[in-house]
């Protein structure tokens, strides 16, 4: 039995907020571009946002060890805050750094990664398919020893221009993804 009382739109839908999205996808691909253009700056971009963001949450993590210095582990708690807070102020005073750092961790990522898919693609093997997740596994490998290779000194040609494909990229499935 329907009630006439309740609404029937679907506030889920993809078409609601269409037009916000658009101008975020176009808003995003506009900011890659020009990420992809200066990478330099956009790395230093990524870097400090990166170490604003761990200098605020070490902050919250401080203040949230006292508000509850009274449970078990507090001493575990501050010092989570207290390295968080001194990683954040070491990007941001040193932004250099920062991207030399997180071009290695991009680096460890993928060669972890590639490693993990290159187990995956062996264990799938004869399944349909598993040549891919190989290709993708020893692509990553590849490319994480070129980042190893070429650090420090290609960390912010990495850092900027990955900055820069992912916002292009962020920015495309917005505008594409419910077409």
């Amino acid at each position: 039995m329907a009630r006439s009382d309740t609404a029937t739109f679907d506030t889920g839908s993809p078409a609601r907020g269409r037009g916000w999205q658009l101008f975020w996808g176009v808003l995003l691909i506009v900011a890659g571009v020009l990420a992809l253009l200066m990478p330099a700056v956009a790395a230093l971009a990524t870097a400090l946002v990166f170490g604003w963001l761990l200098l605020f949450s070490g902050v919250f993590e401080i203040v949230y060890a006292f508000q509850t210095r009274h449970l078990d582990g507090f001493g575990w708690r501050l010092a989570s805050g207290i390295l968080t807070l001194v990683l954040g102020v070491a990007i941001v005073f040193l932004p250099v750094a920062g991207i030399a750092s997180l071009a290695l961790l991009v680096g460890a990522f993928l060669f972890a990664a590639g490693i993990a898919r290159t187990g995956l693609a062996l264990r799938l093997r004869p399944r349909k398919g598993w040549g891919w997740v190989l290709f993708d596994g020893l692509l990553s490998i590849a490319v994480a020893i070129l980042v190893a290779i070429g650090w420090p000194a290609s960390s912010i040609g990495l850092v900027g221009f990955l900055t820069g494909f992912t916002l292009v990229f962020n920015g495309l499935w917005r505008l594409f993804a419910w077409r």
